[in-house]
């Protein structure tokens, strides 16, 4: 319901915007905070605007909303840009970072959601853009969950901005909250399981549609199937086919009984296309969505439950905050369906009383590319780097000065990091080579010589997994190098081991109940060991029966696996398969001086020492040794390779600087390595923003890991590398990427119970992202950014890449009518 006459508070921020002041807005969910924008826009701009927001998702939904409006309005995601130059354009806010470095901006910049400056990721991007934001650029800052926003105001104020501050804590929509317990049991006959009783009680008692938060994707699944099973529908929704095909079978039975789960593995067009309009219409009685999503939500409805403070970020568990749980809590209440919104809760779960706004503060972090950038700038004019940053500190959010150190770490005068090796350095590393051993860490962190490998059985070794040595079955990287089948967890002795599951064969069920055809791939392995075995070339048959595939194929399994013996064998789906234990397995192993044969173990170059060398007394730690223990920017830069001893930027701090957090480091590190194939990296770089979800999927595409792992070892540094990575690093997207590329994309979503279809769309859009942040990234004369960049643009221009909008589904009439929840409960 779009609003007629404008609240007092928005009349004002309209007029501080009118009159050209920056503004900082308070108020909270669903007041309408981006009314004021629309009143802005209705007004007349008189230069360009850009709004952003915090999610591409969002950023289409905005863009979607104003389009359908009649609006001019443009969109710049990353992998999305249209209609650039249009009056608004809609943006998630890294896309105007180049812009703002160049002293350049629109005439009003919007940053929606600016609490994101508190964010561990991200809050960087969000500081450094509205420091940079030039003095023509005016800004306004929307959000809900600051609790401190006249310190954004004295900010802004510092910085030599006209700023103000409008603040409102009235809800359009005021909350309640609700004990389950406390509601009156009806609605409930036959409901088992704990949370289906409470949400059956609570909609009988008009308290739906209701928003349910859980911990994670299989949890959000679980509850959305029990309700559908439970509280069946007497008004089912009908879905074209269209939206029966996008759902698949699984979520369209649920969405006809008008439930629904909402999570990040789902692909967009079905969050954004069916799922959220679907609620927005009042069509759904319960959406059951992860906690990790409720920033990125865009719908109210009547109540929201939280079933748990905990979800998962990453590879860890953490607890959501008093602001994020503010977030959350701010999606009940419809404006102009409901009179009051409800917040529903239990014994030990999320309360009312806990959601708090987020107090405000900068984090220990500086933005390495964009003060490598200005350094880099600063070189070029032939300026001292130091004072080009000090203008930038200065206007960072902090009450006191950011020091990046570098007036200490000149005052030291390191050694320069030479960018191209002299004839001199060559023959100098040719002879240090020579005269070079390779030495291994063993299990007490010492290093010692390595020796000749030994074999040995496999549930005997140790694996170095990243951090520290693990028994190697407990790692499913141990088995990367068998190209057989897909990884799996076992049970052995009480301990959670890994192995190998394959498809064999399919079942013939016309033939019979034990008749069996033979996988292509598997026959061919069968054909290649006969062959072997017997000195001439014999071709299996293809139709076989259970009894003696039993008897004649399972005992040579280990042969045919890589030594893989047989754990069990069944039925799934029509498709027969062998999960392998590789226990019993052999390899070769280093063994070291504590007798552990490892795999995998950190090694390093050394260089022999004579007699006399060795009985000379050690020599003090020079200030390069010194800098292990680097803890000012300046000093880790140096130790990174990214600037020199004089603190200017090296090439591989100039190509560090075109990017964010620490993917351009793992791209110069790549293009340091002249022996790593250009068309490699274009696909390995999808594993740069993968994240965690694709490790079980990974099997050959990991050059670009031991390439960074090289150049960083295991240096750790928050929001830039951990242990030698940048920290969204995942392996596996590369190669579902190249499937997806050449149009044989698979099922990868069922080798791993964390990964789903959404993941694999959403690490496309990434890479796809990349590649054209690649393309249009600075000029830089260095041989191979200059091939990388043509090699960046042959492949986008084969690959028919096109940076196009995501096209959604448009609901029926009948869906997009406001159903009745009251009318679904009168029949159960």
């Amino acid at each position: 319901m779009e609003l007629k006459i404008p609240d007092l508070w928005q009349q004002k921020a309209f007029q501080f915007l009118k009159d050209g002041k920056d503004l900082v807005l308070d108020a909270p969910t669903g007041a309408g905070k981006t009314y004021i924008f629309e009143l802005l826009y209705r007004a007349g701009l008189s230069q360009q605007a850009v709004y952003t927001v915090p999610t591409r998702a969002l950023a289409n939904d905005k863009y979607k909303e104003w389009t359908d409006m009649g609006w001019n309005v443009g969109i710049t995601t990353g992998d999305v840009s249209i209609n650039t130059e249009a009056p608004v354009v809609v943006a998630t806010l890294e896309t105007q970072r180049q812009r703002l470095m160049r002293g350049e901006g629109p005439g009003l910049l919007v940053i929606d959601e600016y609490q994101m400056i508190g964010d561990r990721s991200r809050g960087v991007n969000y500081e450094v853009a509205i420091a940079l934001a030039p003095p023509t650029t005016q800004l306004f800052l929307l959000s809900g969950s600051v609790a401190n926003p006249d310190k954004v105001v004295r900010w802004l104020q510092r910085i030599g901005r006209e700023a103000r501050l409008v603040q409102t804590k009235k809800r359009p929509i005021p909350l309640d909250e609700v004990f389950f317990d406390a509601i009156p049991e009806s609605g409930t006959r036959g409901v088992r399981g704990y949370w289906c009783r409470r949400i059956a009680k609570a909609l009988a008692n008009d308290l739906g549609p209701i928003l349910v938060f859980t911990p994670h994707r299989k949890a959000a699944e679980d509850l959305a199937r029990d309700l559908a099973n439970q509280l069946q529908s007497e008004d089912p929704i009908a879905l074209t086919q269209e939206q029966k095909k996008l759902a698949g079978s699984t979520l369209s039975r649920l969405i006809k009984s008008r439930i629904a789960f909402h999570h990040s593995g789902l692909s967009y067009p079905l969050r954004a296309g069916l799922i959220e309009p679907l609620a927005k219409n009042g069509q759904l009685r319960v959406v059951v969505a992860t906690n990790g999503l409720g920033a990125g939500i865009n719908f109210c409805m009547r109540s929201v439950a939280i079933t748990s403070r905990e979800f998962r970020a990453g590879d860890s568990n953490v607890l959501l905050r008093g602001d994020e749980l503010l977030q959350m809590f701010g999606r009940a209440g419809r404006r102009g369906m409901d009179d009051r919104g409800y917040v529903l809760t239990a014994p030990g779960k999320p309360r009312l009383t806990e959601a708090a706004p987020l107090h405000l503060r900068r984090r220990n972090q500086v933005d390495w590319a964009v003060f490598l950038n200005i350094m880099m700038e600063a070189s070029r004019r032939k300026q001292p780097p130091m004072q080009a940053t000090q203008k930038l500190t200065q206007r960072l959010f902090s009450d006191q000065r950011v020091p990046l150190g570098l007036r200490e770490f000149i005052r030291k005068k390191y050694p320069l990091h030479p960018d191209e090796a002299t004839q001199e350095a060559e023959i100098a590393a040719e002879h240090l080579e020579r005269r070079s051993v390779i030495e291994l860490q063993n299990t007490k962190g010492i290093w010692e010589r390595r020796r000749a490998p030994i074999k040995c059985r496999l549930k005997d070794t140790l694996f170095w997994d990243e951090t520290s040595f693990v028994p190697a079955l407990a790692s499913s990287k141990s088995l990367s190098a068998v190209r057989v089948g897909m990884p799996t967890k076992l049970v052995k002795n009480g301990k959670r081991i890994y192995g190998r599951i394959v498809p064999i064969a399919n079942f013939e069920c016309d033939r019979g109940p034990d008749a069996l055809t033979l996988h292509s791939k598997f026959r061919r392995s069968l054909t290649s060991y006969f062959s072997q075995t017997r000195k001439r070339t014999i071709h299996p048959p293809r139709r076989w029966t259970l009894e003696d595939f039993e008897q004649q194929i399972l005992p040579i399994m280990p042969a045919l696996t890589n030594g893989g013996h047989v754990e069990s064998y069944d039925e799934r789906k029509g498709t027969f398969f062998v999960t392998l234990d590789y226990s019993e397995a052999y390899i070769f192993a280093w063994k070291d001086s504590e007798g552990k044969f490892l795999i995998n173990p950190p090694t390093r170059k050394r260089i022999h020492q004579s007699l006399d060398e060795l009985r000379a007394p050690q020599q003090k730690a020079s200030d390069s040794n010194q800098l292990l223990q680097a803890r000012s920017p300046a000093e880790i830069w140096y130790q990174l390779r990214l600037i020199d001893g004089k603190g200017r930027p090296t090439r591989r701090g100039a190509i560090a600087s075109f990017f964010q957090h620490g993917e351009g480091l793992a791209i110069a590190a790549a293009l340091e390595d002249d022996s790593f194939p250009l068309d490699d990296l274009i696909y390995e770089i999808a594993n740069i923003r993968a994240g965690h979800r694709f490790e079980n999927v990974a099997n050959a595409s990991d050059r670009l890991r031991f390439t960074c792992r090289e150049a960083y070892r295991s240096a750790t540094y928050e929001g830039y590398l951990n242990k030698g990575l940048p920290s969204e690093y995942g392996d596996g997207a590369a190669e579902i990427m190249r499937e997806y590329i050449a149009g044989n994309q698979k099922s990868y979503e069922e080798r791993s119970d964390d990964l789903s279809k959404g993941d694999i769309e959403r690490a496309y859009l990434e890479w796809k992202s990349m590649l054209f942040h690649i393309l249009y990234a600075p000029e830089y004369k260095w041989g191979r950014w200059i091939a990388f960049r043509d090699a960046v643009e042959a492949f986008i221009e084969k690959s028919e890449f096109t940076p196009a909008s995501i096209v959604v589904p448009e609901l029926t009439l009948q869906q997009k009518q406001r159903a009745s929840i009251l009318e679904e409960l009168s029949g159960w």
